[in-house]
């Protein structure tokens, strides 16, 4: 525990949800009112995950411009800071952790106060034969990404390079790209109907052709068996049901799951996806001393009225905010989400918030979906660029349920419109009289959200009841 009048706050965890906490505690309190220690198990902290595939295709210098705050950094801000230190234990009846450094193996426990959990997402890594080989590659943490790296440097100089990545979601497509722009012949394997399974299926098949039309060969309803390897160990080909894929370089690109091991060992409450449930202020549902947030945790979706997990980092930046001021004795609440995601494969843009149609039938929800096509700027102004914009909007209500929107330049950020009124609970009558800035260089008259809106209204009157 701390010291005679200073409270002692554990944090596990040194990436975005952990150390934005630690700094906002440390901001609201000083060293004499609360002793921070904060436990990471790998080489870096505060680092931008969503960066890697950028990093690996050449675009950004890393890792250190993928840093946002050092190690020293943190330290002299009075964080005690503890790298390659793993916990691996946690007794909540007690008050403590049990630590371990990762170079030497020497363990201890450590007591807190107050603890705060930001152990993140493990990569999805399916148990097949070859998974580990040499040349298969998950890409969550910098150390990942400097892993994959080493590997495509020893492959500089091969003929006829050729990759795999399995898997179609946000990772996988930025990966490869990423492997495009190095060089290399790109299959990406993926069980769906179509890439980018955050899309509804005739979104997705936008993204598909785009990517064919890239070079990249898309793989639908492949379901990988095995990764097999040569002589060395070193993979050489993945296996699916129906086939072989030659491979000298594997990405796994299968999403992410809450890394909540230590939690559920503890008896934490845990939802449908495995992640930590909290209340508004991050709390721990039922534990007074304990927080969680980032990857780690589950949030309300505030158009399902459900829990789900989205594992991105401006959330998990927010959620340590919240923490942070609470554990220093001040106050905040992470409402909840709407699912709001971007995405690029080379100049195609890809973007998504609220829900999916699937996702509005699991809830009961009837609906009404609208297309249409438009462009970016005015039609008649230089390098206007098409974009497809697909929303579904509450049938009677007419509230907006979801949009997902694909196109080029100028397209994806666009879905931020659609994420406000989201939140706000608009209707899509309401969209339509939003005054949104308009000049021929940035957008038509009407803007694509709210082209979309328009048709969406027609389509709700049309419904009826």
């Amino acid at each position: 525990m701390g010291q005679l009048g200073r409270e002692r706050l554990l944090i596990i965890g040194g990436d975005a949800a952990g150390m934005s906490a630690a700094s906002q505690a440390r901001r609201l309190k000083g060293p004499d009112e609360l002793e921070i220690v904060a436990f990471e198990r790998g080489h870096f902290t505060s680092y931008s995950a969503c960066g890697i595939p950028y990093w690996v295709g050449g675009d950004v210098d890393g890792p250190d411009r993928l840093i946002a705050r050092t190690p020293r950094e943190h330290r002299e801000r009075g964080i005690d800071l503890r790298l390659r230190t793993e916990v691996t234990g946690l007794d909540v009846d007690r008050g403590r952790v049990r630590v371990r450094d990762v170079e030497s193996g020497a363990g201890s426990w450590e007591g807190y106060d107050r603890l705060v959990i930001a152990t993140g997402a493990r990569p999805v890594r399916p148990p097949l034969p070859g998974v580990d080989a040499a040349g298969v590659h998950g890409v969550q943490t910098l150390d990942d990404g400097q892993a994959l790296l080493d590997t495509l440097t020893a492959l500089n100089g091969t003929p006829g390079r050729r990759a795999v990545v399995v898997g179609a979601g946000y990772i996988g497509v930025e990966m490869a790209e990423a492997l495009l722009a190095r060089g290399y012949e790109v299959t990406v394997l993926h069980r769906g109907e179509q890439p980018m399974s955050t899309l509804d299926p005739d979104m997705g098949r936008l993204v598909r052709e785009a990517m064919d039309g890239l070079g990249i060969t898309t793989v639908g309803g492949a379901e990988v068996t095995k990764f097999l390897t040569g002589d060395d160990g070193r993979v050489r080909a993945v296996a699916t049901e129906d086939a072989e894929y030659p491979a000298d370089v594997v990405v796994l690109g299968m999403g992410v799951a809450p890394e909540t091991t230590l939690a559920r060992e503890a008896g934490l409450p845990l939802g449908s996806y495995g992640g930590l449930l909290t209340d508004l202020s991050m709390r721990v549902r039922d534990r007074d001393e304990i927080w969680a947030g980032g990857d780690c945790v589950e949030v309300l979706d505030l158009v399902s009225g459900r829990e789900r997990h989205i594992p991105l980092g401006t959330h998990a930046n927010k959620h340590g905010q919240v923490i942070g001021s609470n554990v220093a004795g001040g106050y905040g609440t992470f409402p909840g989400v709407v699912g709001t995601a971007v995405s690029k494969v080379c100049s195609l843009e890809i973007a998504r918030t609220g829900l999916r149609e699937k996702d509005a039938l699991a809830v009961g929800l009837r609906f009404v979906t609208v297309t249409v096509e438009s462009t970016s700027r005015a039609g008649y102004y230089p390098g206007a660029a098409p974009m497809t914009v697909k929303m579904l909007a509450e049938r009677r209500t007419g509230r907006l349920l979801g949009c997902q929107i694909v196109g080029r330049e100028g397209a994806a950020k666009r879905v931020d419109i659609a994420a406000v009124a989201l939140t706000a609970g608009m209707t899509v009558e309401q969209i339509t009289a939003l005054d949104l800035g308009y000049a021929p260089p940035f957008s038509p008259v009407w803007d694509p959200v709210q082209v979309a809106a328009r048709k969406a209204v027609a389509a709700v009157r049309k419904a009826g009841a």
